[in-house]
């Protein structure tokens, strides 16, 4: 019986419903905020691959599938499933198809292949493996002492003094950072992509699930003592999702690392500043509409965030470096809102772009040619 048609019969039930609601509650809660390899990130569903065109020489093949608002977005995402990674590009208009399905550009398969009848889902990463396999990169693995033990660590090497110090987001990997690795690289910067707490090969947070960047922060903190130790005058903070949030909150004077002076500035990736939001939009095909403030007060005794701790901590005032946050218009997960306020209340600092149609965490893949202009502006002046 899944989930949510068990808590709708407890839900009815009159002896221990409440039980049995509380309980939903917190496993939905978890369930949202734990990364799981080789199942969908949070808040994205399964689909089904219902026909499949190999591509011939240099132009692509087609990839049909189910019919549904993450399929009909515009821009380039991967595509996995058991044993399979892809990328699929735009979708393809001018092709029959039946009505409850999509077709969608095969740009390429980067590994198994797919079939119909595979349960597949989209992702914003592109690229599976490490930069040297996925992208022909030289990197190190290199391990960053860490609050809570040893952090594995992509470092791919530069000629320029100040780091970039890159951080994924809920529900990805350090995977995620290999979109933009190819533009960093092409401007010399060392660039230290970071595995943190609850990440495979790192150590395990308290009760295994994520605190939407209220802890994960000072293993930031410990990536910035790393860079400096090893040869990094400045350090740039690049995060998604609630790596955009560890980026902001170890970036502010006072409250945030003690070598925020060593911080040259923050790019901010739909930074996740209300985690009530975010995680009613993660549980919601979960749970019934009644039982996520179960979740939401689950979550809160959980992590011991208060509704408001991250809006709190995420002071705008106490920031001394600019920042470039970039968000989507189509963001179900954090919303836009918080970014414009972010940026309306220090408009000197931050400079807000916004990605029409883009969903969570993944406007690069909606306008990789803009993304990449923005971001070339924001850090000619840091390098």
């Amino acid at each position: 019986m899944g989930l949510k048609r068990a808590a709708a019969v407890a839900a009815t039930t009159l002896i221990g419903a409440g039980a049995a609601a509380v309980a939903a509650g917190r496993y939905a809660g978890d369930a949202a905020l734990r990364t799981v390899p080789g199942h969908p990130p949070p808040g994205e569903h399964r689909l089904t691959v219902h026909d499949v065109t190999p591509g011939t020489g240099a132009a692509p093949g087609a990839i049909t599938l189910t019919r549904a608002p993450a399929t009909l977005r515009p821009g380039t995402y991967g595509l996995a499933g058991r044993g399979l990674h892809a990328v699929v590009g735009d979708v393809v208009a001018d092709v029959s198809h039946p009505h409850d399905c999509v077709v969608r550009r095969l740009e390429r398969v980067t590994h198994g292949a797919p079939a119909p009848g595979d349960r597949v889902w989209l992702t914003p990463q592109t690229h599976r493996g490490n930069p040297r396999d996925a992208l022909g990169i030289d990197h190190a693995d290199v391990d960053v002492p860490g609050e809570l033990g040893p952090l594995p660590a992509w470092f791919v090497p530069g000629a320029r003094d100040t780091w970039v110090l890159a951080v994924h987001g809920l529900g990805t990997t350090r995977e995620h950072t290999l979109t933009v690795l190819p533009f960093l690289h092409r401007q010399r910067l060392p660039v230290l992509a970071l595995a943190y707490r609850g990440d495979p090969g790192a150590p395990r947070p308290s009760h295994g699930i994520s605190h939407f960047g209220a802890r994960e922060w000072r293993d930031l903190d410990a990536a910035i003592r790393y860079a400096l130790r090893n040869g990094a005058r400045r350090v740039v903070l690049y995060g998604w999702s609630t790596g955009a949030t560890m980026a902001l909150l170890t970036a502010l004077r006072d409250t945030g690392s003690a070598l925020s002076d060593r911080v040259a500035g923050v790019v901010l990736d739909a930074p996740l500043l209300d985690w009530p939001a975010a995680l009613g939009a993660l549980a919601a095909h979960r749970l019934p509409a009644a039982l996520i403030p179960l979740a939401v007060r689950a979550t809160e005794g959980r992590t011991g965030l208060a509704p408001e701790g991250l809006l709190t901590a995420a002071d705008p005032t106490l920031l001394d470096v600019p920042a470039l946050v970039v968000h989507g218009t189509d963001d179900p997960v954090a919303p836009l809102l918080h970014s414009r306020e972010l940026a309306a209340r220090r408009p000197e600092l931050i400079t807000l772009r916004t990605v029409r149609g883009a969903g969570h965490a993944a406007s690069w893949n909606v306008d990789p040619t803009g993304y990449e202009e923005a971001l070339r502006r924001f850090l000619i002046p840091l390098m």
